[in-house]
């Protein structure tokens, strides 16, 4: 018996739980979001499609966080995107008010369950809900690595003309601007990349992942959710079926490629106890340089959020 509680229904979270439920490897789903009656709604909805779809994982909408009591996994989509005249800093405050109370909220009824987050700025409100929920670092990660390669590979898929089930790829670091494409790394049927497309193409399509979040936002007003909510139930299924799957996530580095006390994304073997390895890849020197600088990218937000929490600490 498994159950999967995921924290926030709007478009991110609803798909989640929608993509989810259709892989029938969870007994149950709780959508739950303080919007109570739009949770109910969702859930309800996608329990109605589950005679068309041939699913049976049940799935309920609530505002209670008792009803999530013995999750085995908790997703987080929470949170608010940024807004047109916020700062980094506002975007930071806000959800990591949100992601602690949630976190919080959760361990009141569930004992030691696997949190992956979804919010944003993900490496640090990963960070936050480790922090708060006192968790191992094998149970609190992050989802950006499998979105971000995802694009990667649909990018390479259109520009070669091939199926995208036929890519793979590795990619490291902070979820944004500084992340770390390898097409060293990056196979197509297991042919390296770099002899099937010019190198200048691929610098293009490697350029253009890294700001895929933003190309959506444009295009559509608002972040991506189809995506970023499979890429989520993908990292549950490896989970609940203890698949051992390797694939890019947000964690806590304790001197893997020379980074302590850090949230990054790094290739890790994702099974029933959560993250069961991390995995050292030997990278060269330029892309040794290119972590280094994501990940003093994602220290400058985490120190943002340490002094936010200082601060706090003060006034009370």
């Amino acid at each position: 018996m498994s159950k999967v509680t995921v924290v926030g229904a709007g478009n991110v979270g609803a798909t989640v739980a929608n993509v989810l439920a259709h892989k029938d490897v969870a007994n149950e789903i709780v959508l739950l979001d303080i919007r109570g009656n739009f949770a109910k709604g969702k859930a309800l909805d996608s329990w109605q499609q589950a005679p068309i779809d041939y699913y049976s994982t049940k799935i309920t909408g609530t505002d209670d966080y008792r009803k999530t009591k013995g999750s085995d996994v908790v997703v987080i989509t929470a949170g608010i995107p940024r807004k047109p005249g916020m700062s980094r800093d506002d975007l930071i405050s806000t959800n990591a008010n949100i992601v602690t109370s949630v976190t919080q909220s959760i361990l009141k009824h569930s004992k030691n369950p696997i949190i992956i987050v979804v919010s944003n700025p993900l490496d640090v409100m990963t960070y936050a809900a480790h922090k708060f929920s006192k968790l191992s670092n094998k149970r609190v990660f992050g989802m950006a690595g499998i979105l971000d390669t995802a694009r990667y590979r649909a990018f390479l898929a259109t520009e070669l003309g091939v199926s995208p089930k036929d890519l793979q790829a590795v990619l490291m670091g902070g979820h944004g601007d500084t992340m770390v494409p390898l097409p060293r790394y990056t196979t197509v049927a297991g042919i390296p990349v770099t002899e099937m497309i010019a190198k200048d193409k691929l610098n293009a399509i490697v350029e253009r992942t890294k700001k895929g979040g933003g190309e959506l936002v444009k295009l559509m007003g608002t972040s991506a959710w189809y995506a970023p909510g499979a890429a989520a139930a993908q990292m549950v299924e490896s989970i609940l079926r203890d698949e051992k799957r390797i694939f890019p996530c947000c964690v806590q580095l304790t001197g893997q490629y020379g980074l302590k006390n850090i949230f990054l994304g790094v290739p890790v073997q994702l099974g029933k106890n959560g993250i069961e390895k991390v995995l050292e890849l030997k990278l060269n020197k330029t892309e040794m340089k290119s972590l280094n600088k994501s990940a003093k990218h994602v220290k400058d937000v985490m120190k943002v959020f340490d002094n936010m929490m200082k601060k706090k600490a003060k006034k009370k």
